[in-house]
């Protein structure tokens, strides 16, 4: 199943963003399978959009500011609703910082706002949006027919740098986190699985999970397994940011980028030959990791920012091919399909005219695999 909502496309520059990615990649995806001839055939019939993946699933309650909190920093999330002295002022902060739109001198990175045909500030309105449709592609996943494990590819999401209390990376807030959280909340699963196949370490995902863990232990939490309730593994570059020098260097001891992930596989520049067996062996940790108890759910961060032919400077120290990008999404696709586990696909970075291609191609291959 695909879930692609043209109405959440984000389109960066109607805002003065001028960031490589392209707001076509969802859209020549589906184009691209449309031209194949697979759509009705895929095990991913129907498309959906979030209107009608939410009356499939009975309508559930939307993404809420209680959502956002149960993540992030109650006074981060306020600043975000435009409260506190600031206003929209602390928004458009928020937004800065995680855009990364002002360099250390303070002029315009990035940005012309003279270009923009939207305020910025409404950009928050659509990144819930975004944040929603993992959200519904976690349920697609999970309330599939019991015969198969359950499968759904989000074309939107991934914001995995966003931490617990500011943004980072291009990504505001956590919407894997968060609909992780909500999920079990709403007790419709325990244990959930991240895998992050993003050229860049999953920094803030690292961190949420280590401060919800941390609370825990605080609280007292009697039943150890609870502490394990989210597991995460990242495959990523060994350097570049936000593992690059000047990252770490401000970055605080014991906060993103410094907390590592349960499982953590650095792939070193031109090191690709070992990218395979080293996600094969990652999958086996991992497992170990969850103390061999078999998730509910597994959401895969499926950045295509690996890609030799991404459009985006700090990611081209990792150059996959398209077959091992195909081969990298086959071995985790067959690997849940094996364990029988629901799994959401999110489709995380990519940047550039090109970035549409790994994921068009790996979900062709579905048709025949």
């Amino acid at each position: 199943m695909i879930l692609y909502d043209p109405d959440l496309t984000m389109t960066h520059t109607d805002y003065g963003i001028m960031l490589p990615i392209s707001p076509a990649r969802a859209s020549r995806i589906i184009d691209f399978l449309g031209r194949a001839g697979v759509l009705d055939a895929l095990p991913l019939k129907p498309v959906l959009n979030c209107r009608e993946a939410r009356g499939l699933l009975g309508n559930p309650t939307c993404i809420n500011r209680e959502d956002l909190e149960r993540v992030h920093q109650k006074e981060f999330i306020a600043t975000l609703y435009q409260e506190g002295p600031e206003g929209s002022q602390g928004l458009l902060k928020a937004l800065f910082n995680a855009y990364e739109l002002m360099d250390s001198q303070g002029r315009p990175n990035r940005y012309e706002p003279d270009l923009a045909v939207k305020p910025l500030i409404e950009l928050f309105h659509l990144i819930v949006a975004q944040v929603e449709g993992t959200y519904l592609a976690c349920r697609l996943a999970l309330d599939q027919g019991r015969s198969e494990p359950g499968f759904c590819y989000y074309l939107g999401g991934g914001m995995h740098h966003a931490r617990y209390d500011q943004g980072a990376g291009f990504c505001l807030i956590n919407d894997i986190i968060i609909a992780a959280r909500k999920l079990q909340a709403e007790n419709r699963a325990r244990r959930i699985w991240i895998v992050d196949l993003d050229a860049h370490k999953g920094c803030g995902t690292a961190e949420l999970v280590h401060f919800s863990r941390m609370r825990g232990e605080l609280r007292g939490d009697k039943d150890p397994a609870a502490a394990l309730d989210i597991c995460n593994l990242s495959i990523h570059m060994a350097k570049g940011w936000p593992l690059d020098d000047e990252t770490l260097q401000v970055a605080p001891p014991g906060r993103a980028p410094w907390i590592q992930g349960d499982v953590e596989i650095s792939i070193e520049a031109g090191a690709e030959d070992t990218y395979m067996p080293e996600l094969q062996q990652g999958l086996g940790l991992l497992e170990k990791c969850s103390e061999t108890l078999r998730p509910d759910l597994v959401i895969v961060v499926d950045g295509s920012d690996p890609y030799e032919h991404d459009g985006l400077p700090s990611s081209n120290l990792l150059k996959l091919s398209l077959d091992r990008c195909i081969e990298r999404d086959r071995l985790v696709y067959q690997y849940l399909r094996k364990q029988q586990v629901p799994s959401a696909w999110i489709m995380a970075g990519g940047y550039g005219e090109r970035a549409w291609e790994p994921t068009g191609y790996f979900l062709q291959t579905l048709q025949v695999g």
